[in-house]
């Protein structure tokens, strides 16, 4: 597959060395911005079907009248977050 670049992008000065400044060793600034741009492809379709989760989660709900109280949410989230804490003082 062939490549091609991105539009060269105007920033203020201050931008282009705090980005600079960040770099690990051996990386250049194309691959920093190629990455960011990877990442934030990534995380906004991550976002969407969250969001897309979320409506079809309140569509069902409306539909059938089977809705879960904030309290149950947050009491299952509790549980599982105590058992990863357990699991993680297992592992040390």
């Amino acid at each position: 597959m062939k490549t091609t670049a991105f539009p060269s992008v105007h920033v203020e000065p201050e931008l282009l060395a705090a980005a600079k400044r960040v770099l690990c060793d051996g990386e250049t600034l194309s691959s920093f911005v190629e990455q960011s741009i990877r990442e934030s492809v990534e995380r906004r379709r991550f976002q969407s079907e969250f969001i897309a989760r979320g409506i079809a989660s309140r569509d069902k709900a409306m539909r059938t009248g089977q809705y879960v109280s904030s309290s149950d949410v947050l009491e299952r989230l509790e549980r599982r977050l105590d058992a990863m804490r357990d699991r993680q003082r297992q592992a040390r």
